[in-house]
């Protein structure tokens, strides 16, 4: 049996973040000894890999054993159990996006269970879930952190809390939050040249990888909407759900009933006209697509804005993010936040990240 200077993981989620971090906490296993880290358990959503007394897992070929596990994973409900019966602290790294896991989130932190997770659904859902997440932890001392869920392994997240905890107004924060809209609107509008046509533009994202499966989930502004939502509550702003603010979909009208991804991307080029005239009606500053929170005036909203050529916005390379934060302390200048927003290894590395500090208070 391990000893109570073993920190045991569980992690969800073995895709494409999930299997960045497993290589990252292996070198981190390596570099960093003590306290030992112990993975306890590791599932998709049809194969899973524990055993009842905790013995470790391999982390050298744990996605070939799980890829062979003949086991389904257990419920929720029991795997939360299972970890809070550990011989040691227990972390559970959610590297999904599942609303059902990131419902339990509560349930685990009243049993001392602590998490880390890119899961915007978490904390993007209703405002009591938000509620109920922090309040467990607080009652229990297990830790939750989240820093993934905005801006992948940008320090976004922990910026905001640093300037709100240590007394700083936050008055407004805004910025590109989205890699996939970033590399379209650098593609399309950029600040020297025509740009190509939208249609191919979108095209040309799907096939790097940069949108979801279905361009549709990334065109309608609900991604960026989670991340502004988490951030405005993260300055004290009460917004019930990322549906409770205006959000501009790029969605046209006529294709919003497309039965599949495949049909919309089929019907994309008859619309490329409406997006041509948006461009051309910001004459000589370019559009993009923001979001914005003005903490006094308790508005929060996600569409397309013009910006003069010379603004860090329009500035923007690739799929890089960018997020500034207007500050009683910074005053005109904002704290500015830049970098590649998306892409497996620095999510994982903000994943990591977040597993650090945790260890480093439950140890």
């Amino acid at each position: 049996m391990a000893s109570a200077s073993t920190i045991f993981i569980a992690v969800i989620g073995a895709g494409g973040v999930g299997k960045c971090f497993l290589t990252q906490l292996r070198d981190l296993a390596v570099r960093r000894p003590s306290p030992k880290l112990s993975l306890c358990y590791i599932s998709t959503s049809r194969r899973a890999l524990y055993n009842d007394d905790y013995s470790a897992i391999n982390l050298d070929n744990a996605i070939d054993v799980l890829a062979a596990s003949s086991k389904a994973p257990p419920t929720l409900t029991d795997l939360v159990a299972y970890l809070s019966k550990a011989p040691g602290k227990a972390i559970i790294v959610d590297n999904t996006s599942s609303q059902e896991v990131a419902e339990t989130y509560p349930t685990a932190l009243k049993l001392g269970v602590s998490i880390v997770t890119p899961n915007k659904k978490a904390f993007s859902g209703s405002y009591q879930l938000w509620q109920d997440i922090f309040q467990a932890s607080a009652a229990s001392g297990a830790k939750v952190y989240h820093e993934s869920s905005v801006g992948a392994g940008l320090p976004v997240i922990s910026t905001l809390k640093d300037l709100v905890e240590t007394g700083d107004e936050v008055t407004k924060i805004e910025g590109v939050f989205s890699g996939t809209m970033s590399f379209l609107f650098n593609s399309f509008a950029p600040v020297i040249g025509s740009g190509g046509k939208w249609s191919e533009e979108v095209k040309k994202a799907k096939a790097l990888g940069y949108t979801e499966p279905d361009p549709r989930d990334d065109l309608n502004g609900l991604d960026v909407a989670r991340k502004l939502t988490i951030l405005a509550r993260l300055a004290g702003l009460p917004v019930e759900s990322p549906t409770s603010f205006p959000v501009e979909s790029l969605i046209p009208k006529e294709l919003e009933s497309c039965s599949s991804g495949d049909e919309f991307m089929e019907k994309l080029p008859s619309f490329d006209q409406q997006m041509e005239e948006k461009k051309a009606s910001a004459g000589d500053k370019v559009i993009r697509f923001v979001g914005s929170i003005d903490v006094g005036a308790k508005d929060v909203k996600v569409g397309l804005q013009t910006f003069d050529p010379s603004h860090p916005i329009a500035a923007l390379k690739g799929s890089d993010n960018i997020i500034s934060f207007y500050t009683k302390r910074y005053g005109n200048n904002p704290l500015i936040v830049q970098g590649a927003g998306a892409g497996g290894d620095v999510t994982a590395m903000g994943v990591t990240a977040d597993l650090i500090k945790v260890i480093g208070q439950l140890a």
